[in-house]
């Protein structure tokens, strides 16, 4: 297969750099279908806005952006979701939520920006003001400005404010299911043997999670938990109800 996949034009892959894909992206860089791809790694509403200008074939990408595509097509067998609590996604704050007036929304995923909305109106029955983030938005996190705060950024916070709410964890609350942040998506139909190898690839990178967790220790927190307790990467069944479902609210909050 090695031969067959390096004879396939490069597909341009939009990669997020984050602690939680790590493992996908070890697999990736160690597989044959490596070979066949060039890497855009950056943060995920970048990703997905190169994936509707058609800057790259498939990214791993917040799923709010997939009814907003012309195309989009769900590949893989793997995803950047939750069965809980994630740690990395969540509403840090001073205040305890029925005192909090105004969230800060994270720009780095649009997913998780609408999450916290329709957590804090259906799960949490409490009315805010969202304001959309500049790159210094932590610094609005005092008194009754809570921020939406995602990624490594989020690890390495959490502990410094009094009242974390974890999105996955209350996402699995109010539920049942568990949620999915971010899949491989693409804009076209690709090759059925890319997308074999391609979904071997973010297997084999599972598969090294140990292996990979020590290559990637942080100070802020223990990457292997996070990898195995916090982030659950199988796109199952249950997961695609998650999804479904988070999807149909994020319309009716749109509309």
């Amino acid at each position: 297969m090695r031969a067959k996949i390096n004879q396939l034009s490069k597909i341009r892959v939009g990669i997020v750099n984050y602690l939680n894909t790590k493992p996908l992206l070890y697999g990736i860089e160690h597989s044959p279908v490596f070979n066949a791809i060039e890497l855009f790694p950056d943060y995920p509403s970048n990703i997905a806005s190169m994936l509707a200008d058609n800057r790259i074939d498939i990214g791993l990408i917040p799923v709010a952006i997939i009814p907003d595509l012309h195309e989009a097509h769900v590949v893989t067998n793997y995803c950047i979701g939750s069965d809980g609590p994630v740690a990395s996604v969540c509403l840090l704050s001073d205040v305890p939520i029925p005192e909090i007036k105004r969230v800060v929304l994270d720009y780095q995923s649009r997913t998780s920006a609408l999450l916290v909305q329709i957590l804090l109106e259906k799960y949490w029955h409490h009315d805010v003001l969202f304001v959309d983030s500049t790159d210094d938005f932590l610094d609005q996190l005092k008194g009754d400005t809570a921020t939406l705060v995602i990624g490594d950024r989020c690890l390495r916070h959490r502990t410094k404010v009094k009242y974390v709410y974890d999105l996955g964890e209350a996402w699995k609350d109010f539920t049942g299911l568990p949620f999915v942040f971010a899949a491989w998506v693409s804009n076209k139909k690709l090759p059925d043997e890319f997308i074999i190898e391609f979904n071997k690839a973010n297997q084999l990178g599972i598969a090294s999670i140990e292996k990979v967790a020590r290559e990637n220790s942080v100070f802020y927190y223990d990457s292997l938990s996070y990898f195995t307790k916090n982030i659950s990467y199988l796109f199952d069944a249950n997961k695609r109800k998650g999804m479904e479902l988070f999807l149909r609210y994020c319309k009716q909050l749109i509309v």
